[in-house]
């Protein structure tokens, strides 16, 4: 017994060693990858980003009533970069996206150029840095303190997703590599990361990775499908011109973005409903031995019909709420239904909407199936030995 304990221990061991060597090769590669030679698409020499300090407000634009009009004239210390320590007068705008009502003492991000060795600077925001990275924290603190064990694991999975997408999809778009087959390629390596993290290597683990990647491509197909019926494609999404300049000057295949971020938004509720069903499962199984495949397959779908309409309300919502400007602009002028029903925008809303939900509902079937056939195999395996 304490023979095979020790094997046992062994082997964990080595199995997390080699894991360990693995996840800092994959970094490491991350890191070689992503370091791609840009091509500049817009003038930046001479200027910069750069942290300061309000140190005197010279000219407001409040006016008696409280209202901001025009822009502030403010003397500001750079506190970052190239030009630390000096002193310039600069502008700020009480604009909604650029610019800050500044006070003295406030912290801002400054637009600092250098043009024949005068420096002239404005303000583009508030400096929120720290704020952001607080939300941030929190956020992975309230998951770790309420999960332990599984929450710590969840926050890796989130940002070996996170590091994915902005390391490596990312890059190999930009490279020209087809979108669809780069978030085809990250997706199956966050889903069974982060599957691995939260189960373990496990036929659980296994089941729930193949049923999302299952449910993810199903989006996709009916995606595609739901486009060539509408004849809409990725040159109709609202910054084609934009996107079409960047296609020019960089090879990036703008008409597949469209269907890569179908893939790439799918993703978290189909790994939610197959991870749910498949651990729903096992948990059946080992309380109850006896079941047959048919029978766990069955219980898996009760279980999946109930989430069917909760995750598909929750994508549809979430598309709702991603364009909730377009809602009300719509709602506001008062647009005729037939020019509502045959704009783009909302064609494209509402094929994201229904592929994902197309992907969850199918992902139920496919993953109860899968799991019911695990149970079985490994139990008999289990029973062999």
């Amino acid at each position: 017994m304490g023979k095979q304990l020790k094997n046992t221990d062994i082997r964990t061991i080595a199995g997390r060693g080699c894991l360990i060597i693995a996840g800092i090769l994959f970094l490491l590669f991350l890191y070689r990858y992503c370091q791609v030679e840009k091509t500049s698409l817009y003038g930046t020499e001479g200027r910069s980003f750069d942290r300061a300090v309000i140190t005197a407000v010279l000219e407001d634009n409040e006016t008696d009533e409280g209202i901001y009009i025009g822009t502030q004239t403010v003397r500001m210390e750079i506190t970052s970069g190239q030009w630390k320590g000096e002193v310039i007068e600069g502008t700020s705008s009480s604009a909604y996206l650029y610019g800050a009502h500044c006070k003295v003492g406030s912290k801002v991000i400054a637009i600092v150029s250098e043009s024949a060795g005068e420096l002239t600077a404005s303000v583009y925001s508030l400096d929120r840095e720290i704020q952001v990275y607080l939300i941030v924290a929190i956020f992975a603190l309230t998951i770790i303190i309420i999960g332990g064990k599984k929450g710590l694991a969840s926050v890796a999975g989130i940002v070996f997703t996170i590091l994915c997408i902005f390391f490596l999809f990312l890059p190999m778009i930009y490279r020209g590599n087809s979108p669809i087959w780069s978030a085809v390629l990250v997706i199956m390596l966050t889903t069974f990361t982060t599957m691995y993290f939260v189960g373990g290597l496990t036929g659980k683990t296994l089941t729930a990775t193949a049923g999302t990647i299952c449910g993810v491509l199903i989006a996709a197909l009916f995606a595609w499908i739901f486009c060539k019926m509408t004849t809409i494609s990725g040159y109709n999404v609202s910054d084609i011109e934009n996107l079409i300049y960047i296609r020019d000057q960089t090879g990036i295949q703008v008409e597949e973005l469209l269907f890569s971020g179908i893939l790439i938004a799918a993703l978290g509720a189909v790994m939610d409903v197959a991870m749910s069903i498949s651990s729903t499962i096992e948990e059946i199984y080992h309380q109850n031995p006896s079941l047959s495949v048919r029978e766990l397959f069955m219980a898996g779908m009760r279980v999946g019909k109930d989430m069917m309409g909760t995750m598909s309300n929750t994508l549809i919502l979430a598309y709702v709420g991603g364009s909730i400007n377009t809602v009300v602009f719509i709602y506001a002028y008062n647009y005729e239904y037939l020019q509502v029903v045959n704009m783009y925008s909302v064609g494209i809303e509402v094929i994201q909407g229904i592929a994902s939900s197309m992907g969850v509902i199918l992902t139920v079937p496919i993953t109860s199936l899968l799991a019911s056939w695990v149970q079985e195999y490994l139990a008999h395996r289990q029973n062999k030995k």
